[in-house]
This record gives structure tokens, sequence and C-alpha cells, in this order.
């Protein structure tokens, strides 16, 4: 995840806005998915203490994600209405200052599902690297194995789970991984896989409600943990081409992110592209409604993602948590 203003409250904090962000959240996101956060989304919207304490942080931290798996982890349960509204009432600080020192960093291993297609047309070997890493977990798709509604693919570790996608339309599956030779990712604040405390921290970003989530990640992190991956800490633009420098020669280099470029200004978007662009790379995004806008990409819509090849070719729409891929080529 990449860095955020933290300086101070946004001046004029406006509940009513922040309020309507829980519901566009509730419906668009949490809708269908986990009703525990619709509800939860919901509440939040209509407790004035909460969105008071809300409208005390910066706006890049006013987030449902950040919200609800920081008081997971205090409370060491999902939230609700009431457990959230006590908490902000008796530990408003302890939650202040998780909020503070952690982003959203939903390293969901199913996204490997949505990338694969994509990484398997690039001529091998590959060199994987990853802006917005987190802890790695997206940097193995060649080690997972994947199951697209019947059609099994098998990765490189026998015991790294099988992911399971739905395929929508003609989605190019391959017969095999590709063969990777190397990997890196770069995250403004990495995450450990051999750190229980990381862990545990990946584990509060998932969604009550939703199933298999909690077991995949727990057999993605024991297969991380034999190999783990190497995550450089710094900034998207800043480090790029310092990493990418790494990469072994003899290898396609592709750069790929999951729902990192939102956290950043459209400037900084355009800057990136054209970094991007510079290291003659494969590059390829996965984000949200309207983040490529900036450079003339928009396709999507609120409730789903966009798979784009160098930034012009839009090649899939996808859920967020690789549950399903539609081939749009």
């Amino acid at each position: 995840m990449e860095r955020s203003d933290l300086s101070g409250r946004n001046e004029g904090a406006d509940d009513t806005e922040t309020a309507e962000d829980y519901r566009c959240f509730a419906r668009g996101q949490a809708s269908g998915r986990s009703p525990a956060y619709e509800a939860l989304a919901y509440g939040v919207a209509e407790d004035k203490a909460v969105l008071s304490f809300l409208g005390d942080l910066p706006a890049a931290k006013r987030q449902p994600n950040l919200l609800f798996a920081s008081a997971r982890y205090l409370l060491g349960a999902p939230p609700e209405p009431s457990s959230l509204h006590e908490l902000v009432l008796s530990r408003a600080e302890d939650l202040r200052r998780l909020i503070l020192s952690r982003r959203t960093q939903t390293n969901e291993p199913a996204r490997c599902a949505v990338l694969l297609p994509a990484l398997a047309t690039v001529r091998g070997p590959l060199a994987l690297l990853e802006v917005g890493a987190a802890a790695g977990l997206t940097l193995l798709p060649d080690v997972y194995s994947y199951d697209y509604a019947g059609y099994r693919i098998a990765g490189s570790d026998p015991e790294a789970p099988i992911i399971p996608c739905r395929p929508v339309g003609r989605v190019p599956l391959p017969e095999r991984v590709p063969e990777v030779v190397w990997r890196a990712g770069i995250d403004i604040d990495p995450l450990n896989v051999t750190s229980e405390e990381d862990v545990s921290w990946l584990s509060c970003l998932l969604w009550p409600g939703e199933a298999g989530r909690a077991e995949r990640l727990e057999a993605a992190v024991a297969v991380a943990r034999k190999r783990p991956p190497v995550i450089h800490r710094g900034d998207l633009l800043d480090d790029l081409a310092v990493v990418a420098a790494q990469a072994p020669s003899g290898a396609t280099l592709v750069v790929y992110h999951s729902a990192v470029l939102t956290y950043v200004d459209e400037a900084k978007r355009r800057a990136f592209a054209e970094a991007v662009r510079a290291l003659g790379a494969m590059w390829l995004s996965n984000e949200g409604d309207g983040v490529l806008r900036c450079i003339g990409v928009d396709h999507g819509d609120a409730s789903s993602m966009l798979l784009v090849r160098d930034g012009q070719e839009v090649l899939a729409r996808a859920d967020p948590h690789g549950v399903w891929v539609e081939w749009m080529r």
C-alpha cells in the first residue's frame, strides 16, 4: 500500500459526506458479499459518535476497510454496530493509534487467478515486480494451483492452496502456470509473513461471511513462509526503476498491482504510468472503477475491477477478491 497524507484532520470534515461514503460501501461493496459488514456500514452512517471519531482522522484514514479491520484487531472478533460504538467511546485513542499506524493491505491470494491468464500469454521466463505488495502473497501466481469451474491447473507447490475462480466468457486459461525466475515487491510499509502480528493484521482485513478466505490466507502464508518473498520498503514511483534493475536480463519483466493506485492521486498515477512504460516492461493493472481514467481507461463499475495491459488494453473485468473473472477480449 502506498503513502497517504497523515498530517492531521482535514479542515471542515463533513460527517454527512462520511456517512454517505459508508452507505456507498454498504450498497456497492458489502452487499451480497458480507451481510455483517453491510449492516455495520449502515450502522456507522447513523452513529454520531463513530462519525465524530472518523471526522478527527485524516481523510485517507476514514475508509471502512481500515476502520473495521482495526476494530476487529482490538476486539478480537469482527465488530458489530454496538461493539464498534462502545469501542469508540471506551478506547478511542487505541483505535486511533492503530488506524494511523496501519494500512488497508488486503493481500488476497485469489487475485492471482485473475492475473494468471494474462501472465500465461507472456513469453517466459518471467520476472515479477509487484507494487503495493504487502506481504507478497500475490507474488506467488506460479506456486498456487487453480480450479476454474472444473478446469484445473497445477502449481509448483502441491501444499499450496487451490484457488477457485469462476470464468465468465472465453477466458484464455493456460495449460500450466508460467515459469517465474525472479520476484520482488515494493511497499511503503511491507508486511512480513513470518511475523504473527502482521499475519494477524492480514486476517483482520478479511470480511466476515466470505467462505474460504480465512483458510486460503492461512495456507498461502504457510507456503510463503517457506521462501518469504522479497519486499522492498519504498515508494511505487520513486523506487520502481531501482528495484526493476535487479531483475535478470534474460527474463521478461512484468510490473503489476491490485487495488493500489486507488490510494494515490491522479498526478502520481500518470507519473507511474510513464515510469512503467519507460522500463519497457509489461504492465498489468488490476484496479477499481475509474482509477485509470486519468490515462484514458474507463470501462469499469463500482462493484468490479478492471485488468488492463500496458495502460490501454482492457483484458478483463473481475471480482475484487478473485471470485470470478470475465474476459473482454
